[in-house]
């Protein structure tokens, strides 16, 4: 007998992945963790093998979770692209999206090209603003949708759904990351990379200075292309004529960062779940390198 694949099943196998832990991903997946633990020893005893380690208190895959959790992504994939496909005919409206500018140019086009071609009757406002700004219009209802970055000033858990690493970039042509004291270009007070960057250099006794500041993710990247300082940026962030500085040349690694959705509390419709599937889709089929900086 042939034994399916549930998808519910696999939606809270994949958050345990992505956040290492059960009661993380019950926050995530909004189960209760002997939910959360029971549908994982179901899922167990469908496929027939362990596909969970204890390390620690952590919980890590095993060499067959591992080849589950790429067909696990796969199959979550398509069933969201088939509901959106199946769906689109009915959806007409309005829906408001909110996203910081800095990933809007890498993230925004083919969402949008995609949610389009789906659903051509529905009408979609961009909001380009800071995480903290886009926060504070999903808690007043101005927004259906926000794709944040880490911020400390979040009052709720978003829906985390894309994992980068923080990267230390100069521009290729310069040699600005030897300059003593190091020039920063940064991102406002309440940026967390900010408060990353600069916490690194101060633990490495390593004099810095800001010479930018910007809540514009184009203003801060021109000052690393100019060689007038060096940044931070996540991965998808980087662009050509950037080189991405590391210990070899005496920059400390940084914390991941992580990249949520928040979805308006007062006011939920089929439309934002439609848009939000296709947010989801499109931030998982970018690369984890997707731009070269040599």
């Amino acid at each position: 007998m042939t034994v399916l694949l549930d998808i519910d099943q696999l939606r809270t196998f994949i958050a345990i992945a992505e956040t290492g832990s059960f009661t993380k991903a019950s926050e995530v997946v909004h189960k209760t963790q002997s939910a959360v633990s029971m549908q994982m020893k179901r899922l167990e005893e469908r496929v027939g093998k362990p596909i969970f380690a204890r390390d620690g208190r952590a919980s890590r895959l095993t060499d067959e979770g591992d080849r589950l959790l790429d067909y696990a992504r796969r199959i979550i994939k398509l069933n969201m692209e088939a509901m959106a496909s199946l769906s689109s005919a009915e959806l007409s409206g309005r829906v408001r999206l909110g996203v910081p500018d800095d990933y809007a140019d890498r993230y925004l086009p083919e969402i949008m090209a995609r949610f389009s071609n789906t659903h051509p009757n529905v009408e979609l406002t961009v909001v380009c603003d800071p995480s903290t700004d886009l926060i504070d219009r999903i808690d007043t209802g101005d927004l259906d949708l926000a794709i944040v970055t880490d911020c400390e000033m979040i009052t709720r858990e978003p829906e985390i759904i894309r994992r980068e690493q923080l990267l230390w970039v100069s521009s290729a042509r310069h040699s600005v990351h030897l300059d003593e004291p190091l020039p920063l270009a940064l991102g406002r007070q309440t940026c967390n990379w900010r408060h990353e960057a600069i916490s690194k250099l101060q633990d490495i006794g390593r004099p810095f200075r800001i010479l930018y500041t910007s809540s514009n993710g184009t203003a801060v990247s021109a000052a690393v292309l100019a060689g007038l300082a060096i940044s931070v940026l996540p991965e998808s962030g980087l662009r050509p004529g950037m080189r991405v500085l590391g210990p070899s040349d005496g920059f400390p690694a940084l914390a991941p960062c992580r990249i949520g959705l928040l979805r308006n509390r007062h006011e939920s419709s089929a439309l934002a779940d439609a848009l939000a599937t296709h947010i989801i889709q499109g931030l998982d089929n970018i690369s984890e390198a997707a731009i070269a900086a040599e």
